[in-house]
């Protein structure tokens, strides 16, 4: 039988015949099982250590799924920007799909221009019907929805892991240069803002305070939440770059793809009468490999 150092994708490497052994362990995370030496090397974030000893300790692990889908090449720019700020303010962030429902033809056009421009995914509209409280019946409107789980993740990283609009934290790669968080603004306030009409400044409304007060650190405003459950106010002068409160960050535009997963349980296998064949893998120029989604690597 085979004693599971089997990786996922080893199309860089060779695989070695490392040899029988009477002895192996059954490793059980929190998402899968798989069989492996004792002193195969397990990755975790101390380091590594062998599969015999990994009871108690998290593993990295990555959804075999999530391996195989298509990748997207996100380019950075204004159209960047008001795409995230605009998914912030009016979308939806689903497990394998972004949509944005709005009453605007002209909001809905520009999202899905912008989108296409930031990501390469061809975005079009969609009539639909909405429901109106003012009106209390559907309303007509315009849809614009892409269905891509790579995508989906890399939003839900942006904004700390939950892309509802209550719990959503402020996406700071938007940061990355003016030009980016320009968009942003744009996005944002197209969905859930207007202008004043003094026309020197704009104004976001929104229930989510932690958010804009993130956001008001950022642009250097003044914002005072609201505790009285209605939504809180920020204003955004036209003039905020003058404050010289912006400051450049550097974040990641491509979404984590691993995740720890907690070792549950190391079984040692019965004896068999007939000894376990081992195998193992080496990638060039990386020693490591996956076994059943697990970060491993040869053992030293």
């Amino acid at each position: 039988m085979d004693a599971g150092w089997r990786a996922d994708g080893a199309d860089d490497g060779h695989r070695r015949h490392a040899g029988n052994d009477r002895e192996v362990v059954e490793v059980v995370t929190e998402h899968a099982m798989f069989l492996a030496a004792p002193a195969q090397l397990l990755g975790t974030p101390d380091g590594w250590t062998h599969a015999a000893d990994a009871v108690g300790t998290v593993v990295a692990w990555t959804p075999a799924r999530k391996l195989c889908r298509g990748r997207l090449t996100v380019r950075p720019g204004y159209e960047f920007g008001y795409f995230v700020g605009a998914t912030c303010s009016d979308g939806s962030v689903g497990k394998n799909y972004v949509s944005l429902v709005v009453n605007d033809e002209a909001f809905a056009a520009r999202y899905a221009a912008c989108l296409t421009a930031a990501t390469g995914l061809p975005a079009r509209l969609e009539p639909t019907t909405r429901p109106s409280g003012y009106l209390k019946r559907d309303a007509p409107g315009f849809r614009v929805r892409v269905v891509s789980s790579y995508l989906a993740d890399a939003l839900r990283q942006y904004v700390g892991g939950d892309a509802h609009h209550m719990r959503q934290r402020f996406p700071r790669v938007v940061l990355r240069d003016r030009e980016v968080f320009e968009g942003f603004l744009d996005g944002y306030i197209d969905g859930d803002g207007c202008r004043l009409k003094d026309g020197r400044s704009r104004v976001i409304v929104s229930a989510n305070a932690p958010f804009l007060a993130e956001l008001a650190c950022v642009i250097g405003a003044r914002f005072t939440a609201r505790n009285n459950g209605l939504a809180s106010h920020l204003v955004v002068a036209d003039s905020w770059a003058g404050r010289g409160t912006f400051r450049p960050e550097r974040h990641p535009l491509e979404p984590r793809e691993s995740q720890w997963v907690e070792v549950l349980d190391v079984r040692r296998r019965p004896m068999p009468v007939k000894p376990f064949t081992l195998y193992s893998y080496r990638l060039e120029p990386h020693p490591t490999f996956l076994v059943n989604g697990h970060l491993v690597r040869e053992p030293w």
